[in-house]
């Protein structure tokens, strides 16, 4: 894999990490129920796709 191809994947992993922190922070201080488990699993789907990210190396 060269540096550049490298550089894409540490983005991506970034990008999903900052999703998945987001949404599990929004979660817990949204007051609406049906929006706060919306975003839980906005957080679950983040979390699957950084692990298979990962798995990919």
């Amino acid at each position: 894999m060269t540096s550049k191809e490298l550089l894409y994947v540490e983005d991506a992993l970034g990008h999903e990490t900052f999703m998945k922190t987001s949404c599990q922070t929004a979660s817990t201080q949204l007051k609406d129920v049906t929006l706060a488990s919306y975003v839980a699993q906005l957080e679950q789907k983040h979390n699957e796709l950084l692990n298979s990210f990962l798995n990919l190396l």
